[in-house]
């Protein structure tokens, strides 16, 4: 189809987008969160919503920059990792312990969900900041680049109100 400059139309969906499995087959994206204990967003990311959650867990942790310290080196890595039982995969726990990350990741089939729960609020409770952000509860960015921005954005404004109290 061309527009009326006889050029082509955009994509219709954008990147990063994909059917959400649980909502119809709408088109949409995914955000991907670690944070620190108290709830502060340390890495973000974005996909799309057919994505499994087990996919993003390796470039957020290779993503996580920096973190400077009193005294001596600057750590790179968390001490240690929780997770859901999305996250339930061998290949991923081998390369948590090949970084040197302690992880806690429920285990399919064997542990409920509540003792984790005691560590997930955190998370939750981020993800809900994030949710109040007008821009982010629907995407309206096309270019993949831009929601990320957005979401980038509204972490460094959860970090500054967090801290400026």
């Amino acid at each position: 189809m061309r527009d009326r400059l006889g050029e082509h139309a955009g994509p219709e969906k954008g990147d990063l987008t994909g059917p959400n499995p649980v909502d119809r087959g709408k088109y949409g994206s995914k955000i991907h969160l670690i944070t620190e204990r108290s709830g502060l967003p340390i890495s973000v990311g974005i996909s799309g919503a057919n994505l499994h959650d087990s996919q993003a867990l390796i470039p957020l942790v290779k993503g996580i920059p920096p973190i400077r310290s009193r005294r001596g080196r600057r750590r790179r890595k968390p001490g240690k990792l929780h997770a859901d039982k999305g996250y339930d995969y061998a290949h991923l726990r081998r390369w948590l312990r090949g970084r040197g990350i302690t992880h806690r990741i429920a285990r399919k089939g064997v542990e409920s969900s509540q003792r984790l729960g005691r560590h997930r609020w955190t998370i939750e409770r981020t993800m809900a900041w994030l949710a109040g952000c007008r821009r982010l509860h629907r995407r309206y960015e096309r270019k993949a680049d831009h929601f990320l921005a957005f979401t980038s954005i509204a972490c460094t404004l959860i970090c500054y109100r967090r801290l400026a109290k």
